[in-house]
């Protein structure tokens, strides 16, 4: 699939970082590092603009090593890019740790993965069809 993107960042185009990877890695487009306390966040810029096709979004979602290594993560994982927006992609990281993070020009901060999805047409009703499950939820299945 071939997507239209503008670049204005200084780094080269999101890639896939393995043969088999699912999302593209993209880049803080920042001119100098940025600090992140304990709980702050911060909208990061990413000097994206892109051109999804119809029935298509693009979700943002955390990179697994700075979450593990340093509790970084993004306050709405994961994100949706909607296939008619046009501005820059912005990336809401924030801090989880309880030690301040220095985020540098040029990391690596979000992954983007590409996703089809469906539209729905809701059918208003009084009742629907019951489930073994019914109405539990939140850990009712239990520990297995």
């Amino acid at each position: 699939m071939k997507v239209k993107v503008i670049n204005r960042s200084a780094y080269d185009l999101p890639q896939y970082e393995t043969a088999q990877a699912a999302g593209l890695d993209v880049r803080a487009d920042l001119r100098e590092s940025l600090v992140l306390g304990p709980l702050e966040r911060a909208l990061v810029p990413t000097g994206l603009y892109v051109e999804i096709p119809e029935g298509y979004e693009i979700q943002v979602r955390p990179r697994s090593g700075l979450a593990a290594r340093h509790g970084i993560s993004l306050v709405n994982a994961p994100g949706t890019i909607d296939p008619d927006y046009r501005g820059e992609i912005k990336v809401i990281v924030v801090n989880l740790s309880n030690e301040p993070f220095e985020l540098r020009p040029g990391e690596r901060i979000a992954q983007l993965v590409v996703a089809r999805f469906e539209r729905i047409e809701w059918e208003a009703t009084d009742s629907l069809t019951p489930t073994d499950r019914g109405e539990g939820g939140f850990g009712s299945t239990g520990r297995k």
